[in-house]
């Protein structure tokens, strides 16, 4: 599944400059929507019984991380597109609203470790993805051009302070599965596996 999404065609067309603005404008949008929701579960795992005060710490930052720094990244390419004032009467499309709605039910009626397995492929595609379009992005050089906003997007998912992120969660979830029992480590390993993680990009 990883493999066929980094070869999305949304997800190429930023990288070779082929992706029409409309496209990329709906997309953030609905990510910005998106991006609420994820906070939110973070926020609540963080608060979760038995969670560790390192591990909450953490989950705070995550949550932070995407109600803060992501949302700029969003924001700023509303004020440059001038679709603020769309952005803020959007409302969730339907892969959005399945994507999130399940997400919420498992953090706020699974256990622990299934709500961080049910958040984790969100964080791991979007790294994997951004390094590989920084990869291409390298193999086409200036033979390209595409937005700044585009750029701006490869930056900040390629880049490594995100990947920082991802494999503290990575390792976060990891301990929670060596704590759970084997019936809880298949339920975190169907959140992982059964997405269908092209559903991400509209």
């Amino acid at each position: 599944m990883i493999s066929e999404t980094e070869k999305h065609v949304f997800l190429v067309s930023m990288v070779d400059g082929t992706l029409k603005d409309e496209n990329f404008q709906y997309y953030v949008i609905q990510d910005a929507l998106y991006l609420k929701d994820f906070a939110d579960c973070l926020h609540r795992l963080s608060k979760n019984d038995g969670v560790s005060a390192e591990d909450s710490k953490r989950l705070e930052e995550f949550a932070i991380g995407a109600s803060e720094a992501e949302m700029s990244l969003h924001k700023s390419f509303f004020k440059e597109w001038n679709i603020q004032a769309n952005a803020e009467c959007a409302t969730s499309m339907p892969n959005t609203l399945l994507y999130t709605s399940n997400m919420i039910r498992v953090v706020t009626t699974g256990s622990h470790a299934e709500g961080l397995a049910s958040l984790l492929p969100c964080f791991w595609v979007y790294m994997h993805v951004g390094e590989k379009m920084l990869e291409l992005r390298k193999e086409l050089g200036d033979s390209v051009s595409r937005p700044k906003q585009f750029d701006a997007w490869i930056d900040m998912y390629g880049g490594e302070d995100f990947a920082k992120e991802v494999r503290d969660y990575i390792r976060m979830t990891e301990n929670a599965a060596k704590e759970a029992s084997a019936e809880e480590v298949e339920r975190m390993r169907g959140k992982i596996f059964k997405l269908k993680s092209n559903d991400i990009f509209y």
